[in-house]
């Protein structure tokens, strides 16, 4: 029982005892005060029988008559008149008369008996006669009933009010438990809310102060943490002259797009060298050369925000050297993207070169999943090699085979636009195990497959940027999701699904998304919604979207994290399921000291508010190895098990 339960019980009983005790103390107290009135009556009545009856002692008819006057006002039970010494009744009146108004329970229960009084009547100095009256109780029993019956509607009345504002009372002074509830209940949804109204009651608000200082050292010790881990990332994968990656992060990119997965797309890779760096430095000075470097940083930064996508990558690899990574870019539109480039960089000819010779050339290569990255490099360099032997064209492509080669948009537009609107998707399903017990399945991961006109499985790095391309991301996102919960009613097994921007920012998507999350409440529990890092809104857009789909049962994950650490202090108060480290760090950690450290921070930050590491693309075992000795929760990849149809 509550802590307000049992104060209100507590309040309630101390009335019904106390307007009980006064209640039968004021009936006692006039049931005492109308015996005294009886028999003060009584005894008038008989003093004044026995005086008017001392002229007449002789007259029985006057006696008699005197006696019926005095008996019929109707206040007596009894009145005689006896004769001395003989006791022979001279006259007698009685009645039985009770009143109908007052229950029998309560003339029991009060038990105010007649009272009665006497008087002499003398002749001369003799005593001849004796007058004795008995009061009649009905006239007090009533007037006493109704005295009650006041006392009781009174008492009770003010029982009710006094209940009623007690209990407001205490919901009102009890309140700021309530909040703490909340309070506590929060942190351990990885939320820190602080109480801002603090009560006036010294014992509340020694403990509501106590509660909001504890969540702020938490808040700071969090905040500290993920400023630490941002700054370790910043060292050790940012190039700190341009802002962009630096040759360390772009190699674990690169390695990681060329592995083959589910979701690894083709692409292509420009390298961008600036021409005569040595001879610049000479002629400008290092400080204009910098400048030089860093605007050509700046460069890349607005291709990115203007037409990059969340997996393209560019980053400084040494001295005047760029590279550019572009998974899913269409062989049509890599040229279009050169020459944009290509212009942009001319723009700061006033600040680098001043002859005709170009800023900086550029060589296109493409590549594919599979492949060494030696291959792809070498291709690079001598599609630079061939810009640098061209005056008239900055940049040159050099491929061994058409990127995504066979078919065009239109092709795409229609077996995609075939494949969605008749269901002929594919779910296919990778475990999610934990790190110190693999055979411990956490969840599955659902990824999807898009059956072709002649029946072939494509996987989703194939069709998923053309998807993109063609703005049916929506669409795609809405038929996994009404294929996953359809297999959870015959399944019931947790599993985790992606879901794009566009599916949760756009508010007709959003709209069908929760119409169909709110048909399924029983499947909340089983299905995780998942969204990428570099995908993530703004902080206010993102906490409503976590609240939204909260208030469905539904948790939201996240995935591929790792390259946005400084996102980590928004996440804290989202009740998120679990963060998935990008496989790209996971690579090899079991023998590259500063990804250990990268992962140790980001799990120093996590454990703090409890919120669970999943690692991606885990492949050997030292690398399962290195990440349970770190703490790791989960872990998923081909060492786990390789997406397949459902098994059972």
């Amino acid at each position: 029982m509550s802590l307000l339960k049992q104060l209100f019980l507590a309040i309630c009983l101390f009335l019904v005892v106390a307007f009980t005790g006064s209640f039968i103390a004021g009936v006692e107290s006039s049931r005492e005060q109308l015996l005294s009135q009886l028999r003060s009556h009584a005894q008038d009545a008989a003093t004044a029988l026995g005086l008017s009856m001392t002229p007449h002692i002789d007259d029985p008819a006057m006696i008699e008559l005197m006696v019926s006057s005095i008996f019929d006002s109707g206040y007596f039970a009894t009145i005689r008149v006896v004769r001395i010494p003989s006791e022979e009744v001279i006259v007698e009146r009685r009645t039985t008369t009770t009143s109908d108004n007052v229950p029998t329970w309560f003339v029991d229960m009060v038990d105010l008996e007649p009272q009665g009084g006497d008087a002499l009547i003398m002749r001369g100095w003799e005593q001849a006669a004796r007058v004795e009256v008995l009061s009649h109780p009905q006239f007090a029993l009533a007037k006493l009933w109704d005295s009650a019956i006041g006392s009781l509607l009174w008492l009770l009345l003010c029982g009710v009010v006094s209940a009623i504002l007690g209990g407001w009372l205490l919901r009102t002074q009890l309140r700021p438990l309530d909040n703490m509830v909340q309070q506590a209940q929060a942190i351990s949804r990885r939320e820190f809310l602080s109480l801002p109204k603090v009560p006036r009651t010294p014992e509340l608000k020694r403990v509501v102060m106590a509660m909001n200082q504890m969540v702020e050292k938490l808040k700071n010790l969090f905040a500290e943490e993920a400023a630490r881990s941002e700054k370790l990332r910043e060292e050790a994968y940012q190039d700190s002259l341009t802002g962009l990656a630096n040759r360390r992060l772009f190699d674990i990119k690169m390695a990681n797009q060329l592995t083959v997965t589910e979701q690894n797309a083709e692409g292509y890779l420009m390298l961008l060298r600036v021409n005569d760096l040595g001879g610049l430095n000479q002629r400008l000075g290092g400080q204009r050369t910098d400048a030089l470097i860093h605007e050509i940083g700046e460069v890349f930064k607005e291709l990115l925000a203007e037409h990059g996508k969340p997996d393209w990558l560019a980053a400084r690899s040494r001295g005047g050297e760029f590279t550019f990574l572009a998974p899913g870019l269409a062989a049509e539109e890599v040229e279009q993207r050169a020459e944009r480039l290509s212009q942009r960089l001319e723009n700061l000819r006033a600040t680098g070169a001043s002859d005709c010779t170009p800023v900086a050339h550029m060589g296109i290569t493409a590549f594919r999943p599979g492949e060494e990255a030696a291959q792809v490099f070498a291709r690079v360099d001598q599609a630079l090699a061939q810009a640098q032997s061209r005056p008239a064209q900055p940049w040159a492509r050099v491929d061994d085979y058409q990127a995504q080669s066979g078919q065009g948009l239109h092709q795409w537009r229609e077996w995609v636009d075939q494949a969605l609107s008749h269901n002929q998707l594919q779910l296919y399903f990778q475990p999610v195990a934990q790190c110190a017990n693999t055979g411990q399945i956490l969840h599955h991961k659902v990824l999807a497959r898009l059956l072709d006109p002649s029946g072939e499985a494509i996987a989703a790095g194939r069709f998923l940027p053309w998807i993109e391309r063609l703005g049916w991301m929506a669409r795609f996102d809405l038929a996994m999701l009404e294929n996953s919960l359809a297999h959870l009613e015959q399944h019931p097994q947790p599993l985790a699904i992606s879901l794009s921007a566009a599916t949760l920012y756009d508010a007709d998507s959003r709209a069908k998304l929760l119409t169909i999350l709110r048909a399924h409440p029983l499947q909340a529990p089983l299905l995780t919604l998942e969204m990428d890092e570099t995908q993530l809104p703004s902080p206010t857009d993102l906490e409503r979207v976590c609240q939204v789909l909260n208030e469905t049962g539904y948790h939201l994950g996240v995935q591929h994290f790792g390259g946005r650490f400084s996102l980590i202090g928004n996440l804290t108060h989202l009740g998120l399921a679990y963060l998935k480290i990008d496989g790209s760090y996971i690579r090899a950690i079991d023998q590259e000291s500063d990804k250990r450290m990268f992962i140790e921070a980001i799990f120093r930050a996590t454990n703090s508010i409890d919120l669970p590491l999943i690692a991606e693309m885990v492949e050997t075992e030292g690398e399962l190895t290195a990440l349970n000795e770190l703490g790791i929760h989960g872990a998923m990849g081909r060492l786990i098990g390789a997406p397949a149809p459902w098994q059972g």
